[in-house]
């Protein structure tokens, strides 16, 4: 699981859709979610910190929470399938952990409510995530090609060996 944040809200030019942007904490991979408006409206009024006089939806689910004794634990972006993408909300209180299925959107919109952490699974990261430092990425595959080239067959064996004298 990789913890993410909230970069902000952009739109498709394509299609005027609102977008969710999340990066990671070290601003090395961003991860484009297209939302709905109304969930768009509820991640910006929180960013702006705008408030409202009446609770909107994201509110009364965190009241919900909390009126019920839970805490948003945190919640996870786990799973991407034919661009729709699927999230989990984990809701906890003592030793009990509920599990509530969500949209990412509305997981987002209740995480930054409650300023619970966001995480995003490797996989939907490598499906979906596109990179913002390619300067430091470059650098990194350039150290790892260093690192192959120098490497010799007897790295291993003594590798292996340490690792038979590990299992003894």
């Amino acid at each position: 699981m990789i913890e993410m944040k909230v970069m902000g809200i952009a739109l498709d030019t394509r299609t005027g859709s609102p977008i969710v942007v999340l990066h990671d904490l070290d601003n090395r991979k961003a991860l484009p979610i297209w939302i709905g408006s109304a969930e768009a409206s509820a991640i910006i009024r929180k960013i702006e910190k705008l408030s409202v006089a009446r609770p909107m939806t994201h509110d009364l689910i965190i009241s919900i929470i909390d009126k019920t004794g839970y805490k948003l634990d945190r919640i996870e972006i786990n799973d991407v399938e034919k661009e729709t993408y699927y999230a989990t909300l984990f809701l906890t209180k003592g030793d009990e952990t509920l599990e509530i299925d969500s949209r990412p959107s509305d997981a987002i919109a209740v995480a930054m409510r409650a300023e619970a952490p966001i995480f995003v699974t490797a996989n939907v990261l490598m499906n979906g995530s596109v990179s913002t430092d390619s300067a430091r990425d470059e650098e990194e595959a350039e150290e790892f090609k260093e690192f192959i080239q120098s490497v010799k067959p007897s790295d291993f064996e003594k590798l292996i060996d340490k690792h038979r004298e590990s299992d003894q």
